[in-house]
């Protein structure tokens, strides 16, 4: 099952030659998750073949321009390729007006229904059956959230041989045991999904933290997660700055990843005066030493855990 990150957007603030405003695509299967939607967001989209109408869901951190503006011309690029699927865009306080009102006021007609929802607590945002996406409060001038995208466990290796040795009959019962859940034979034995599986296998975590300065709550949120996408607008040479404005440096987004023990630390929201990024590796790397700085379009790819 794939599960693939996209950065399509890794600039702070202002858009570079390089780098777009901020947005973190994550592809799980047929599923696209959008975190963020910085300007020119549908360019950057079409560029990297993503596609326009499959399910998607938009996460907003909050209402600053460089992580927001590109709704509009999202949902109009949509509407014009006859998207036909509604859309989810979860969000702080203000999501909803904003929609409502570039709706009102912006001539073009949707083709598809927007459902626009206000995340007014830390904690879960939505879920399915194979996973769950889950919010914290960031710490940044405006109302600001971190989202946290993780699966559920799968069922471990189902061993056939071991259903047949314990008299298990193929059919309904072996899919009951495979889905986790404990069967009784015509004997009246009990088969409990241990007998016949592997333990389960974890499932991945995503973690995408927008403007913030380092926090407690976003180490928890980002507990053990498989990547962790932490926003460095400015080195440490300008900490002061970066304390005064809620941003993180590179230190203290490598910090975070070491105190929440996570398997990787991806650096984004880089501010236009760091043409050269290699003072700000340097700087994550001294701390947390799996880190990478952003570029537009670099891609991880994320394998299923497990045998």
């Amino acid at each position: 099952m794939s599960l693939q990150i996209t950065f399509l957007g890794t600039a702070a603030s202002i858009p570079t030659s390089t780098r777009a405003l901020s947005c973190v695509a994550v592809k799980r299967q047929g599923e696209l998750f959008l975190f963020d939607c910085g300007e020119g967001t549908q360019k950057q989209m079409i560029q990297a073949k993503l596609g326009f109408n499959r399910r998607t869901r938009v996460f907003i951190t909050h209402m600053h321009g460089d992580h927001v503006l590109g709704l509009p011309g999202l949902l109009q690029t949509m509407s014009l390729l006859g998207r036909d699927k509604p859309l989810q865009v979860f969000g702080p306080k203000g999501i909803i007006s904003f929609i409502e009102a570039m709706v009102s006021t912006v001539e073009f007609s949707l083709s598809f229904p927007v459902e626009a929802c206000e995340v007014e607590d830390g904690g879960l945002v939505t879920k399915t059956k194979e996973y769950e996406v889950r919010a914290a409060w960031a710490e940044h001038s405006v109302p600001c959230l971190a989202y946290a995208l993780t699966e559920k466990p799968r069922a471990g290796s189902f061993h056939t041989e071991k259903a047949v040795t314990l008299g298990v009959p193929k059919g309904p019962l072996w899919h009951k045991l495979q889905e986790g859940k404990k069967v009784k034979l015509p004997d009246g034995r009990t088969i409990e999904p241990l007998d016949v599986l592997d333990p389960p296998r974890l499932g991945r975590k995503i973690v995408v933290v927008g403007d913030t300065k380092p926090t407690n709550r976003i180490a928890k949120l980002a507990r053990g997660a498989d990547v962790l996408v932490h926003e460095a607008t400015f080195a440490e040479e300008l900490a002061e700055r970066a304390e005064e404005d809620l941003h993180s440096t590179p230190r203290g987004a490598a910090l975070v990843a070491k105190k929440a023990k996570v398997k990787r630390l991806v650096l984004t929201h880089i501010s236009a005066r760091y043409g050269d990024t290699r003072v700000l590796l340097e700087e994550a790397r001294k701390i947390f030493p799996n880190t990478v700085v952003a570029e537009d379009f670099m891609k991880i790819e994320l394998p299923l855990k497990g045998p």
